[in-house]
């Protein structure tokens, strides 16, 4: 729209002080963010282009390289270790993901009715999440050992002892995915906690008015209102399930029989073991398009929740 249209048609014309103050607030915002997107660049994206990049050839340790086009990624579709570690991968998310969700948020939902003491049942429930993955897997391989606290417990009540990290593989995969919770589940129950806090009390007053119980209040107002909250949740310990090694490496080194061979330790041997660096890239940028396209449903699925 032109000045003389403007004028014409009586439209408003927005001062040019305000188009100047509008440009420095958006340059000054540019330059706040500038340092984030300069780390991410640095730490996130040029990696990631690297390794697009490296999986298109055979790298060497001595430097060497040489292009092979998408050879490293026919190779990958043709090799039963990645369907293997691919099955492997979707079978620990689908039991680790519901799990921790439905942890994090009922201890989120027992924190927000606490009224006392609680910034200090917050601090003592966050405290696994400190703790280092290591460590966990080290006490846990020792909870779960057939001579362990674990089976002592249930061969007392006739249910022991269970082969929890050398028997069926669900049974192996619940049971990493259980050590994956209690160290993880601190972090989420904090966000699950804050969008708690966030939820304005007159409409749970409203509720409770109309004779909503506790269940249907929870359903009808709480959860409605927690997902968005619901959903970054659902995209973080999904991006955490995909990625998990350090429970696996310390507690089943991928056994028994390639029963805990996740996508991402198929991805440590190829490249630090057999150091085929481009074949490892390729594995690790299917998983990016595969978790990718995973939070790209997700978001669509809670976008067209909310529209109904």
């Amino acid at each position: 729209m032109t000045a003389t249209t403007a004028r014409r048609t009586g439209a408003p014309r927005r001062p040019a002080g305000a188009r100047r103050a509008n440009r420095r607030e958006a340059v000054a915002g540019l330059l706040f963010i500038l340092p984030t997107l300069v780390i991410f660049a640095v730490f996130k994206f040029l990696p990631i282009g690297g390794a697009g990049a490296m999986s298109l050839t055979e790298y060497r340790l001595n430097g060497d390289v040489t292009f092979l086009g998408a050879e490293n990624y026919t190779r990958l579709f043709s090799d039963p270790h990645f369907w293997q570690s691919l099955g492997v991968t979707l079978g620990y998310v689908c039991i680790f993901v519901p799990l921790i969700i439905a942890v994090s948020l009922v201890g989120a939902l027992l924190l927000n009715k606490l009224v006392r003491y609680n910034g200090v049942f917050r601090a003592l429930l966050f405290v696994p999440y400190l703790s280092s993955f290591v460590l966990a897997g080290i006490i846990w391989t020792w909870i779960f050992a057939i001579d362990g606290p674990l089976n002592a417990a249930l061969e007392t009540v006739g249910l022991g002892p269970v082969l929890f990290l050398s028997g069926e593989q669900w049974l192996v995969l619940a049971s990493l995915a259980m050590v994956s919770v209690w160290k993880g589940f601190g972090y989420s129950m904090l966000i699950f906690l804050a969008g708690l806090k966030a939820q304005p009390a007159e409409v749970h007053e409203a509720a409770r008015i109309d004779g909503a119980n506790a269940w249907k209040g929870f359903w009808h107002v709480t959860f409605p209102l927690l997902k968005p909250v619901l959903f970054f949740v659902l995209v973080i310990e999904t991006i955490i399930g995909f990625q998990v090694f350090d429970t696996i490496y310390v507690m089943t080194a991928g056994g028994p029989a390639r029963a805990s061979y996740s996508l991402i330790y198929f991805l440590f041997d190829e490249g630090f073991k057999y150091f085929d660096f481009g074949y490892a890239a390729a594995i690790g940028i299917v998983l990016f398009v595969i978790v990718l396209v995973l939070s790209l449903v997700q978001r669509r699925f809670f976008e067209g929740k909310e529209e109904l």
